[in-house]
């Protein structure tokens, strides 16, 4: 029996000795292993979570999870939505960016029928700069990597293919989130992503979103604006209500380039800003009585001020239709 198990122990360990094909093989001690190869950023392989078990998981998720939670910490009022009801998707979703819940809070208030076929354009050097951060965004929100900081033609490709296949598409063509609450200029990649695969382009604005989770410095401690921004609250989320405009879809005319429907696209945003507070008739009189070289969409970035002004006229509440308006 003695014998019987020694044999038994030396064929264990020659047994263990054998490790590949079964195990990775040996790396020699004098060859510099390189390090292991991650693709990440634009790189990034998310075609999985556009696959139907994903899609189930995602669906369930935002229905049976984020919308009630959203509701509860950001009660929605949503106007515009008969846009909706008459626009043959896909369609691109331009929004105004303030807040890092501004995509949860779009997505979860979208109908039905846009909701569970939606990406989103999401900054490559944030949220696709880790392998944890990758698989949750692209799970929980079907977000894509995207460029923001110059203009990729991989990131412009990879969006038009997937608008062509049926997906539509959330982007905040400012690029980043508001500083200040103001919006920055916008760039022009939903408008030629509109002129190259002939899909609508439906404005988004997005009030309120920055009181549920403000932008913070760089820093962590103040925001730019000082006193009376969002840095008060310190970044930390909390309950407040918010409204979710939709515009009408808009088109590029015969001939119009990138440059200029971009500018249509922000000035239509810029008029969903004033219906917040007030109707569609009083916000189009508001535009009629703004100085005309100034425009909808130059007057909806703020004034030409110190931080601490535009903080100051950002939460002035409007008086008349030259007033600036909040975000």
């Amino acid at each position: 029996m003695a014998g019987a198990g020694d044999h038994a122990q030396q064929l264990l360990g020659r047994a263990r000795a054998i490790r590949f094909p079964l195990a990775p093989p040996s790396w020699p001690a004098t060859v510099e292993r390189p390090d292991p190869e991650r693709k990440l950023g634009l790189d990034y392989d998310h075609a999985w979570s556009r696959r139907y078990p994903a899609r189930l998981a995602r669906a369930m998720v935002m229905d049976n999870l984020a919308r009630p939670v959203a509701r509860l910490i950001a009660p929605a009022t949503l106007r515009g939505l008969e846009h909706l009801r008459h626009v043959e998707g896909p369609v691109i979703f331009a929004a105004n960016h303030a807040s890092h819940v501004d995509t949860p809070l779009l997505l979860t208030n979208l109908p039905v029928e846009f909701r569970h076929h939606t990406i989103v354009a999401a900054a490559s050097d944030y949220f696709f700069d880790r392998t944890w951060k990758s698989m949750l965004w692209s799970f929980s929100l079907a977000a894509i990597p995207f460029e923001r900081k110059k203009v990729s033609r991989k990131s412009v490709d990879t969006l038009a293919e997937l608008l062509d296949e049926g997906w539509n598409l959330v982007i905040f063509p400012e690029g980043g989130r508001s500083p200040d609450g103001w919006t920055q200029p916008f760039g022009g990649v939903a408008a030629y992503l509109a002129r190259r695969t002939a899909r609508p382009v439906v404005p988004v604005y997005l009030h309120g979103t920055r009181h549920v989770l403000p932008k913070t410095s760089g820093e962590g401690t103040r925001a730019p604006g000082g006193s009376g921004t969002e840095a008060r609250r310190g970044g930390q989320l909390r309950r407040s209500p918010i409204s979710v405009l939709f515009g009408a879809p808009l088109t590029p005319d015969e001939g119009e380039n990138a440059h200029r429907f971009s500018d249509r696209i922000e000035a239509s945003v810029a008029n969903l800003s004033r219906e917040v507070h007030a109707d569609w008739w009083q916000a189009r009189r508001a535009v009629s009585a703004t100085d005309p070289s100034e425009g909808a969409a130059l007057a909806h970035r703020g004034p030409d001020a110190p931080a601490w002004r535009r903080a100051w006229a950002l939460d002035t509440r409007p008086s008349s239709g030259r007033a600036r308006w909040p975000e």
